[in-house]
């Protein structure tokens, strides 16, 4: 087939895995896509790295930000955590 011999089928499997919950689908819809039944076999192959972390916090901060803005009215809110650790 061309393929390196490193090449193992189930690494295919968990990039999938993984893409499929970086683009915002639920650990429901990889269960399916996948036809795994069990929850403990889908997070098997399910992975995260520091992109991704980056994205969940950056997503975090969003959100936080975004309930200050309206709790705070036209106060201006503080920069939160994350904003003062990437500015040191």
């Amino acid at each position: 087939m061309g393929l390196p011999t490193t090449f193992r089928f189930y690494d295919r499997r968990r990039t999938g895995h993984t893409i499929s919950t970086r683009s915002g689908a639920t650990l429901k819809d990889t269960m399916v896509r996948a036809g795994q039944s069990s929850q403990k076999a889908a997070l098997r192959y399910q992975h995260s790295n520091d992109d991704r972390q980056r994205e969940v916090a950056d997503g975090i901060d969003a959100y936080v930000q975004a309930r200050r803005a309206r709790t705070d009215g036209n106060r201006a809110a503080p920069p939160s955590g994350t904003q003062r650790a990437r500015d040191t």
